[in-house]
C-alpha cells in the first residue's frame, strides 16, 4: 500500500483560499504562485525525490528555486546545475557502488574521492553562480556543531558534503570548513529557505536508526506558506540494493501524480494509492479513502 500525505500550514490568505467551498487541488495551488521546492535527507533516498521532482516538471510545475539536505540537497543540486529530469533520472538509475565505494582510513568508511570525481563527471556547470534556478544546500559544519547553509562557491565540494553520512562517508571541506551530512541538524533541508515563503516540501518517511521513534527530525515540518508531501510504503534503497532505486522513483513519480489530482484542504489530507509494486505502477491510481482530518503530528500521519 504506497500512501500521500500533504500537511497543510499556510498563510491566512492561503487558508482563505483552502477554505473555499471548492479548494484547489494541489496542482492548482502550485499554478497560483510561485513556490520552492525543498527535499528532505534519507538514505539514498534520492531516487525517491527525483520521481517527485519528474512528476512536477512534466505536470508544467517548474520550481522558481530549489532547497535540500543530503540525498534531497543531491537531486536539487544536479537539476539546477542544468541536468534535465531524464538525465538525472538516467544517472541515478546507472549508478553502482563501484562508483563511490572507496574505503579507506580515516572518519568514516569511504574516503569520497570516487563520489566527488563522479559528481563532476556529470555536473553541467561547477559554481552555484551558474545554476538555472537559485539553489541552497544544508551541511553541518563539524568545528561549529550546526548547519551551514552554501548558496555560493563550487558545487561539487557542497554536494559531495550535503551527502557525506558520518561514519560512512569522510568529512568534505566546504569554504574551508569541514563539513558532513546536511541531515545532521536539518533534516528538512530548509534552513535556505526564508520564513514565510511558498514552498512544497518533500519529507522522506523513514525511521534513521539513530534516532528514537518519537523524534521530531522523522516528523514532516509544519510552517506558514508550506505544504509538506509525505509518501508512505516507498522501496527502501541502500548500496547494497541500489537496483531497486527504480521502484522508489517510479512509486515517488506516481504518488506525486496522484497528489497533484487531490484537494487541498485547510487541514491534513490523506489518501491510499492502493498496491505500490511493480506490475501496478502503470496504472491509474484508485483512490480508495479520501479524508481531511484535524489530528496532528507524527502519529496521526501513520493512522489508516
Amino acid at each position: 500500500m504506497c500512501r500521500i500525505c500533504v500537511r497543510t500550514m499556510g498563510h491566512p490568505s492561503d487558508r482563505a483560499e483552502l477554505a473555499e467551498t471548492t479548494p484547489p487541488t494541489l496542482r492548482q495551488w502550485l499554478q497560483q504562485r510561485p513556490f520552492a521546492l525543498a527535499m528532505s535527507s534519507g538514505f539514498f533516498s534520492f531516487y525517491a525525490h527525483c520521481g517527485v521532482l519528474a512528476a512536477l516538471l512534466q505536470a508544467g510545475l517548474r520550481p522558481h528555486r530549489v532547497a535540500g539536505s543530503s540525498a534531497g540537497g543531491l537531486v536539487a543540486g544536479l537539476w539546477a546545475a542544468g541536468l534535465d529530469i531524464d538525465q538525472l533520472r538516467q544517472q541515478l538509475v546507472r549508478l553502482r557502488r563501484e562508483d563511490f565505494w572507496d574505503p579507506a582510513l580515516g572518519l568514516g568508511l569511504l574516503r569520497g574521492r570516487r563520489l566527488r570525481a563522479h559528481l563532476q563527471r556529470i555536473l553541467p556547470v561547477s559554481h552555484f553562480s551558474d545554476c538555472r534556478v537559485p539553489l541552497t544546500v544544508s551541511v553541518f559544519d563539524l568545528a561549529r556543531r550546526q548547519t551551514s547553509v552554501v548558496d555560493d562557491g563550487l558545487l561539487v565540494s557542497a554536494l559531495q558534503a550535503t551527502c557525506a553520512l558520518p561514519l560512512l562517508f569522510q568529512p568534505v571541506r566546504v569554504q574551508n570548513r569541514w563539513c558532513v551530512d546536511g541531515g545532521v541538524a536539518d533534516r528538512p533541508g530548509l534552513a535556505g529557505v526564508a520564513a514565510r515563503s511558498r514552498v512544497l516540501h518533500h519529507h522522506i518517511v523513514a525511521q534513521s536508526p539513530w534516532r528514537r521513534r518519537a523524534s521530531a527530525a522523522l516528523c514532516a515540518p509544519q510552517r506558514q506558506g508550506m505544504l509538506s508531501l509525505e509518501i508512505f510504503g516507498l522501496q527502501r534503497v541502500h548500496p547494497f540494493a541500489l537496483s531497486t532505486g527504480l521502484l522508489a522513483y517510479l512509486q515517488a513519480h506516481r504518488a506525486t501524480v496522484c497528489a497533484l489530482m487531490q484537494p487541498i484542504y485547510t487541514s491534513n489530507t490523506v489518501a491510499d494509492l492502493g498496491p505500490a509494486g511493480p506490475a501496478d505502477l502503470n496504472r491509474q491510481a484508485p483512490m480508495h479513502m479520501l479524508q481531511a482530518s484535524r489530528a496532528a503530528g507524527c502519529a496521526h500521519s501513520h493512522r489508516a
